[in-house]
């Protein structure tokens, strides 16, 4: 019997994402066992060592630099530091001298880089309080604040790389905070996504899907009054996991002080999570807001999101700009919610 047309089992399906119209692969079929995800523990250093690093470390040597914003304990000593980055992408300046080269346009790289510095060497935001993230969330609403009204600049991108494979130079923790002239092809294709999508169904697409979830329930890991964190349906990696307000919000910078301790919280729970069940892996979290640059956004809805580097991608991502997702979101959802 010929089996040439024999119909197989699928081994992966596509999932469509509703605010960038473009399709991701699942194909957790193909995978390894979910905790085998998990991250092989590094050996831990030992008292010398550790005394060593904090030595070498320039963000336990704060003194003589520059600070944009300081926050400190009751004892006195700081707790939170915000200074200029010594190796910024973009630089303060007067004017962006746009001008053409051939057929190519050119502009100078005005902006600011910015580094948010927590006390500890060794403590990372998993780890901390819900009062020291609202610090690190405040402090993020502040110098955003400082930074969207500054001239030339259009987008302010909050974004923490955490690891060596997500880019981190320095163990200490931080975070990166970088206003720039442009607003970046990632959050431009998610605006003009959200846009469409309300043109069309005078809803915002966020909402919508946020709706929904809630009421399944498959792929919601936490929430509390005024957030859910939840594994989007179209994840575009394994255990992708992003950060809603449940209300329809569209500039972060407008965040009340309640709204930023509720905020706090699921951060702290999500990334303790992802601690927990990934072994510690490196991820990549940032926030996607409405742009400063004059014009109205109110169709949008803020959200950070969180993409642990669980997978590389090869030559099919590459080459055709789909992800493969390894894990059905659905599982990734149930492993980050059991304790």
């Amino acid at each position: 019997m010929s089996t040439k047309n024999k119909t197989k089992t699928p081994v992966s399906e596509l999932r469509k994402d509703l605010v960038s119209n473009t399709w991701v692969v699942v194909a957790d079929k193909r995978s390894k066992r979910p905790h085998s995800f998990k991250k092989k523990t590094e050996k831990k250093i030992t008292g010398k060592e550790l005394k060593e690093e904090k030595e070498k470390c320039p963000f336990c040597h704060l003194e003589g630099k520059e600070n944009l914003l300081t926050y400190k304990k009751k004892s006195g000593a700081w707790s939170l530091k915000v200074i200029p980055n010594d190796f910024p992408a973009f630089v303060h300046g007067t004017s962006l001298n746009v001008h053409d080269e051939g057929p190519f346009m050119v502009m100078n790289g005005v902006g600011f880089c910015e580094i948010i510095i927590t006390r500890s060497h060794t403590r990372q935001i998993s780890q901390m309080t819900v009062s020291e993230i609202t610090e690190i969330v405040d402090a993020f609403q502040v110098r955003y604040l400082a930074q969207m009204n500054q001239r030339h600049i259009k987008y302010v991108s909050i974004f923490q790389n955490y690891g060596k494979e997500a880019g981190a130079s320095l163990k200490h923790p931080h975070l990166q905070l970088i206003a720039t002239p442009v607003v970046d092809p990632d959050i431009y294709r998610s605006l003009h996504g959200s846009r469409k999508y309300f043109e069309a169904n005078q809803e915002c697409v966020h909402c919508v899907m946020l709706e929904w979830e809630r009421e399944s329930g498959k792929r919601v890991i936490f929430e509390n009054d005024e957030f859910v964190v939840l594994c989007p349906f179209a994840s575009k990696i394994a255990f992708e996991t992003r950060i809603y307000p449940k209300r329809h919000l569209a500039y972060f910078e407008r965040s009340s002080t309640a709204l930023k301790i509720q905020l706090a919280e699921a951060i702290g729970f999500t990334l303790a999570r992802i601690k927990k069940k990934l072994g510690d892996p490196a991820y990549n979290f940032f926030l996607h807001t409405a742009p400063c640059d004059g014009r109205v956004y109110d169709h949008y809805h803020w959200h950070f999101e969180i993409l642990p580097k669980i997978s590389v991608w090869a030559g099919f991502e590459l080459g055709t700009g789909t992800e493969i997702c390894s894990v059905k979101p659905e599982d990734a959802a149930e492993i980050l919610r059991k304790k």
